[in-house]
């Protein structure tokens, strides 16, 4: 990393926003409004000029390449074979590169699976649960659930021993049912490694009708595009207090039998936390460290602001570098907690939370201030709910012991 340059992670579009599913609460698919007369395909020179200063900047010794969408695997395997050439040609004698992906499975094949293995792809993939649960959102543009092609490449990648995590998004038709949804993960599937992502989608009087029907399906180019605006909620978001009590029922089992063999990035982050670390941009004190690129080489603030107001430039036309260290980017980094509310910053958790993610700051405090986050009451009461055996982990760690030593005496929390 160059000196001066800030530690920071790009997640790369390589297909846009565009995506063979249709799941109804993706509002990423209307960032196709953004780009309505260009290929979403990532091309050779922008592949290259990524590739190029992303090895030149990064921090190492680890350089992370990693791949989202839309669906990534909308591009080939010729593709990804190209990026991995790139970065064993610019890559420091000194660095190594972890490749990942972010996918929702249901294109991987026996093929796929093979290549992930052979390059050592981390791969995540989207999962909500059992089939009903599963297939109440994430369904193709017809409206057809996806649970047993994403179940078929799942399989796949554990027959191919492809390393891989879990990625739940917590929602209306799921937030009910955790212990279900958590031992599905753990026993159906095997899976090690879980993140839980809430589900909150803001809307506006103006665009709450259109938001309620869905962002996927047939619609096209005639979806309104998501801001990150509006105080209302369209009727597949979690409760804050639905996701705080989700939380809590999965954290209760797992500290009692799954630590140290289940991770679920959340209890991770959380620990951290209590041990006086900010593992997660959403949990630490300042943020804008973790920006997004697109198809075209358009570089955003964050994967969650890619709408024009945080378009940074375009790293083919302006160095990546000063992109990720411009006044721009800084000020949206500093904002995180500057706009913080006196009652969170009077809130007991506020080490463990900083307020979580501005893109769900939307509501007003007790007091009527502006800038609270809409899962705030579900936070604090998780937050607060786990704190004696987080300081019990924490504690043996800082003593050179292991955190799973807590369920030795977990009849006891």
């Amino acid at each position: 990393m160059e000196p001066g340059l800030p530690t920071y992670h790009l997640l790369a579009k390589p297909a846009g926003a565009a995506c063979n599913l249709g799941c109804q609460y993706c509002f990423f698919l209307s960032k196709e409004n953004l780009y309505q007369a260009e290929s979403f395909l990532m091309d050779d020179m922008t592949l290259d000029n990524y590739i190029r200063q992303l090895m030149e900047t990064s921090p190492g010794p680890e350089v992370q390449i990693s791949w989202q969408g839309g669906e990534p695997m909308l591009r080939n395997r010729e593709f990804y074979a190209r990026s991995i050439e790139l970065a064993e040609k610019h890559r420091k004698p000194d660095q190594r590169v972890l490749h990942t992906m972010h996918t929702n499975g249901t294109l991987i094949d026996d093929e796929w699976a093979a290549f992930f293995k052979k390059h050592n792809y981390l791969v995540g993939i989207s999962i909500d649960g059992p089939r009903a649960i599963h297939d109440a959102y994430r369904v193709d543009k017809s409206g057809r659930g996806s649970f047993d092609d994403v179940m078929r490449g799942w399989k796949l990648l554990r027959q191919h021993d492809v390393d891989t995590n879990v990625l739940c998004t917590i929602h209306a038709g799921n937030a009910g049912c955790p212990l279900e949804v958590y031992r599905f993960f753990r026993d159906a599937l095997g899976a090690k490694f879980i993140q839980l992502i809430p589900i909150v989608e803001r809307a506006t009087e103006k665009t709450i009708a259109a938001a309620n029907e869905g962002w996927g399906g047939q619609r096209g180019l005639d979806r309104p595009l998501y801001k990150q605006e509006g105080h209302l909620v369209t009727r597949r978001t979690v409760g804050s207090e639905q996701f705080g009590r989700f939380l809590i029922a999965i954290f209760d089992e797992w500290v009692k039998r799954d630590v140290g063999d289940v991770h679920v990035r959340t209890f991770d982050v959380a620990l951290g936390s209590w041990l006086g670390q900010h593992n997660l941009c959403i949990v630490a004190p300042t943020c804008g460290n973790a920006l997004v690129l697109e198809h075209n080489g358009d570089v955003y603030s964050c994967d969650h602001f890619v709408e024009p107001d945080h378009l940074l430039g375009s790293l083919n036309s302006t160095p990546l570098k000063a992109l990720v260290s411009s006044e721009k980017q800084r000020r949206f980094g500093d904002a995180k907690f500057e706009t913080l509310p006196k009652y969170c910053r009077d809130c007991p958790v506020l080490f463990a939370c900083f307020g979580e993610c501005p893109r769900n700051r939307f509501i007003t405090t007790p007091d009527g201030e502006d800038g609270l986050n809409y899962l705030c009451a579900g936070y604090r009461a998780f937050f607060t709910h786990i704190g004696a055996p987080m300081r019990k982990m924490a504690n043996l760690l800082q003593q050179g012991r292991y955190a799973d030593e807590i369920m030795q005496a977990s009849s006891s929390i």
